[in-house]
């Protein structure tokens, strides 16, 4: 039980690190509550599956083209709020209903029912006794080497260097003549992008145009629980619920059904000891 603990808790804990970097990402470059993330991780698994099912594109054509179809979606939901990028409530407003356009589109072009998620590859492989699917390893190495690639990026690239200047203080990065509009873009470009990733990587057997829910609230609590604008503790936070879902269903029978109740779970209970997250972004500053 052990053993099959740290495996199931390390995929689910890297792969929702990856869906709650690109949510924390925009709020800490831009300060958007991207409502619209559950939408774009949504739409990278029916780009996916059109890809890689219907047209029988190889699966590394299928992720790319996927996620960089969704990149650029993300920017458009962002050209929708760019006059209000500064108000809370219109951007809530603008991009859930950006979100309810895109489940709708999905129900006319797919319908309501269930569509089936193909595997990325077959086979099953044992690590440390414990049998695993290679689809899901596939899903924790290729999380992690993002993960590490977005690390990399930021902290070395003078585009991330511009990205983190933004967020530290918006208009002196502007007198020191970055443009902070072409930032946003790219940052929700990343955002978009990286959903979609964790959309291709997460959802299985099934798709349908309701799934958008969970990653939303599944980001948002993950979020909240490292503190807002960290990506340190989106990192952390991902990985703590990952392992408690995991204890969950391995103490609970019926656990499937209460992953969402044990993230919010979780994060109140954080929150409650340290209310401003794990690693609140003022924390950050600070340091």
């Amino acid at each position: 039980m052990i053993e099959d603990l740290l495996i199931y808790g390390a995929i689910s804990g890297a792969v929702y690190a990856l869906l709650a970097l690109g949510f924390t990402l925009v709020y800490g470059v831009a300060e958007i509550l991207n409502m619209a993330h559950g939408a774009l991780y949504m739409l990278g698994v029916y780009a996916f599956v059109i890809l890689f099912s219907f047209f029988h594109l190889d699966l590394l054509s299928s992720i790319i083209l996927a996620t960089i179809f969704v990149g650029f979606v993300g920017i458009a939901v962002y050209g929708l709020i760019r006059s209000v990028v500064d108000e809370v409530l219109p951007v809530l407003v603008v991009t859930l209903g950006a979100t309810l356009v895109i489940q709708q589109l999905s129900i006319i072009q797919f319908g309501a029912r269930d569509i089936r998620v193909p595997p990325m590859i077959s086979g099953i492989v044992t690590l440390l006794g414990v049998k695993i699917l290679q689809d899901r390893l596939l899903a924790l190495a290729l999380s992690l080497c993002l993960i590490f690639v977005l690390w990399i990026f930021i902290s070395r690239s003078k585009i991330g260097l511009a990205m983190r200047a933004v967020a530290q203080d918006r208009e002196v990065a502007m007198l020191m003549g970055i443009n902070t509009e072409r930032v946003y873009m790219l940052t929700i470009l990343i955002s978009g992008s990286l959903a979609a990733v964790a959309g291709m990587l997460i959802t299985r057997p099934v798709v349908n145009p309701n799934i958008w829910q969970t990653p939303l609230y599944m980001s948002f609590a993950i979020v909240v629980l490292g503190g807002l604008g960290s990506i340190k503790g989106s990192l952390v936070g991902a990985f703590i619920i990952g392992y408690a879902e995991n204890a969950v269903l391995y103490l609970v029978p019926e656990g499937q059904y209460l992953k969402g109740a044990v993230a919010l779970a979780v994060m109140v209970i954080v929150l409650v000891l340290r209310p401003a997250g794990i690693f609140g972004k003022r924390m950050e500053i600070e340091r």
